[in-house]
């Protein structure tokens, strides 16, 4: 741990950049774009069904070109999520209270982008 010195510059001095915050505000753009994208799509989609009965939308779900941009449209919102509460822990909490939910968080975003992959993918393969 960094000893703080008396003087002003003392006091900051090891507290500078990690040098990844300009990846990470890049990578929530990045994400935000690609939803707002995917979400379109899919709201297009979605509108330009007849009905929304259970059954049109398991035959819709089952074609390629709607599972695959499905299975992208739930990564790309769990990995925006998973960004999005990174930022709000680190701002938020503090010493190993921030370890333990930013390890929780992310054990949140996977599980739930697992289950939803694997839902899409179990009736786009027709099980």
């Amino acid at each position: 741990m960094f000893v703080k010195r008396g003087t002003p510059l003392g006091q900051v001095r090891g507290l500078g950049s990690a040098k990844e915050g300009a990846h990470h505000w890049w990578m929530q753009r990045l994400t935000a774009v690609g939803n707002l994208l995917l979400f379109t799509w899919f709201l297009a989609s979605i509108l330009t069904l007849p009905v929304l009965d259970h059954f049109t939308m398991i035959e819709w779900l089952r074609q390629p070109f709607v599972a695959v941009p499905m299975v992208l449209l739930t990564l790309n919102v769990f990995w925006h999520l998973r960004l999005g509460m990174q930022v709000m822990i680190e701002d938020y909490a503090a010493g190993g209270t921030r370890v333990t939910l930013l390890l929780l968080s992310t054990a949140f975003a996977i599980i739930c982008a697992a289950l939803s992959v694997f839902s899409i993918l179990t009736i786009a393969f027709g099980a």
